[in-house]
C-alpha cells in the first residue's frame, strides 16, 4: 500500500457496528431498489446468490482450501467466531458472473417491412448491492474495469452494471491455505472502490461486531441511518491486528519478477512438464475473477423475422478460441497452458498496465489435478538459477 493511500484510509472515518444494524443496513439497500448478492452455502461450497437477509450468509461455516481441494466445516460451538458471518474464503464463482453475466444478449432485432428494428437495449441495467467482495475480488472488479473501459473502447454493459452496484466489502481475518493476495498488493484489506468495508471481528461470548471504513457518501449515510457509532481505538486496533496476522499467514505468494521470468522462458522443458499434467479444462480461467475470453453467437427465429447477438464466455484453453484461417494457433495444451500463465502473469502488463492475477487462489483450489500456479512459477524461478549457476 502506497504511504499515500495508508495515510488517507487511517484519516477516513471508521464505524463500529452490530450484526443487527448491519442486517438493518442490507434491508435499507433493498428497499432502495437493490438486487441484493451475497455469499451463500450451496452444494458443498460457497456461491454468490441473490439473499433476502444475513440469514442466508454462511454462518458459522469456514473452508479449507488446497491443490485441487475444497471443504467447508462447521466451527466449533466454544468458538468465539461460531456466529460469524464471514468466516469462508471465496468459493468458484466471483463477482464477475453479475458484472459480465456468462451469457448475455448484446441486440435484438425484428423484421420490419423490408427492413429491420434493432433494440441495443435488449437487456436492463440491474441494481446490485454486493455483500461481502474480498479484496482479491474488489482489485479484480478494477482490474477488469481497465479491460472493459480502456478510454478508446468501453463495454457499456459492464460499465452500466458497475456503476449502478453498491459494494460493502469484507477485510479478510483469515486466509485460505490457496491464497497470496499479500504478494499480489491485492488484499487482504479493500483499498479502494468500494462503498463500506467492514472487518469482522468476534468477541468472546459470540457477540459479533464490524469495524466499517467509509468508501462513498451513500456508504457514509447509511452507516449513520442504522445508527452506526464512531468505533473505538480499541476496536479499530483489533481489526487492524486481525487483517495484518491474515497477510503474514500465507504461505504461498508470486514474486515480484514473474512477468520478466516468464518473458524469459517461452520455450523451457518445464512447460511440457505442465501439460503432462493438464487436462485442458478450462476450471482455471472459468473460476478466475478477472478472466475475459468471450465468444459470439447470432442466432434467428425459425420465421426469420428476429434475431439476436449472445456472448457469452470462453476460454483461452478452448481449441477453437484461437482458430483463425486454417486452423487453430494453439494447437495442443502446452501452447494453451503458456498462453494462460504468460498473459495472466505477464503480458497483461503490457496491455493494461497490472497483473491479471490478484492472489485469490480459485485456480490452484479448482484444478482437477491440483495444478498450482505459484509452485509452476517457483519451478521457472529455481531452474533459472540452476541454469545461472551452472553458467558460471
Amino acid at each position: 500500500m502506497s504511504e499515500a493511500l495508508s495515510d488517507a484510509k487511517a484519516k477516513s472515518p471508521k464505524y463500529a457496528l452490530n450484526r443487527a444494524m448491519l442486517g438493518e443496513l442490507i434491508e435499507l439497500l433493498s428497499k432502495e431498489g437493490h438486487q441484493l448478492i451475497g455469499p451463500q452455502r450451496e452444494d458443498g461450497t460457497i456461491v454468490l446468490n441473490p439473499i433476502t437477509s444475513l440469514e442466508d450468509l454462511p454462518v458459522g461455516l469456514e473452508d479449507e482450501q488446497d491443490s485441487g481441494r475444497y471443504r467447508l466445516k462447521s466451527i466449533a460451538p466454544d468458538d468465539a467466531r461460531a456466529d460469524s458471518l464471514f468466516q469462508t474464503t471465496v468459493g468458484p464463482q466471483s463477482w464477475r458472473r453479475y458484472l459480465f453475466p456468462p451469457r448475455q444478449t448484446l441486440w435484438k432485432a425484428r423484421r420490419n417491412g423490408a427492413g429491420w428494428e434493432i433494440d441495443a437495449d435488449a437487456e436492463a441495467t440491474p441494481k446490485y448491492a454486493f455483500i461481502g467482495v474480498r479484496s482479491c475480488d474488489l482489485t479484480a472488479i478494477a482490474v477488469q474495469a481497465r479491460v472493459y473501459d480502456n478510454g478508446d473502447y468501453t463495454d457499456p454493459g459492464f460499465t452500466a452494471r458497475l456503476g449502478a452496484a453498491f459494494i460493502i466489502a469484507v477485510n479478510c481475518t483469515r486466509a485460505a491455505d490457496t491464497c497470496f493476495c499479500a504478494s499480489m498488493d491485492a488484499g487482504p484489506a479493500a483499498r479502494e472502490g468500494y462503498d463500506i468495508a467492514l472487518t469482522e471481528l468476534a468477541a468472546p461470548g459470540g457477540e459479533v461486531w464490524f469495524v466499517a471504513e467509509v468508501g462513498s457518501r451513500r456508504g457514509a449515510d447509511l452507516l449513520e441511518a442504522v445508527g452506526a457509532g464512531p468505533a473505538g481505538a480499541e476496536l479499530v486496533a483489533a481489526g487492524e491486528a486481525a487483517v495484518a496476522a491474515t497477510a503474514r499467514a500465507m504461505t504461498r505468494s508470486i514474486p515480484a519478477d514473474a512477468a520478466a521470468l516468464l518473458q524469459r522462458n517461452p520455450e523451457h522443458p518445464h512447460w511440457a512438464d505442465i501439460a503432462a499434467r493438464c487436462l485442458g479444462c478450462a476450471n482455471c480461467t472459468m473460476v478466475c475473477p478477472t478472466c475475459f475470453c468471450s465468444t459470439m453467437e447470432d442466432v434467428t427465429s425459425l420465421d426469420g423475422q428476429e434475431a439476436a447477438r449472445l456472448r457469452h464466455w470462453d476460454s483461452c484453453f478452448s481449441l477453437d478460441y484461437s482458430y483463425i484461417h486454417g486452423g487453430p494457433v494453439r494447437r495442443d495444451v502446452k501452447s494453451r497452458c503458456r498462453q494462460w500463465m504468460t498473459h495472466k502473469l505477464s503480458s497483461w502488463h503490457e496491455q493494461f498496465g497490472t497483473s491479471g492475477c490478484t492472489g485469490c487462489g480459485r485456480c490452484i483450489t479448482w484444478c482437477p489435478v491440483g495444478i498450482d500456479i505459484t509452485e509452476e512459477i517457483a519451478a521457472f524461478a529455481k531452474y533459472q538459477t540452476t541454469e545461472i549457476r551452472e553458467e558460471a
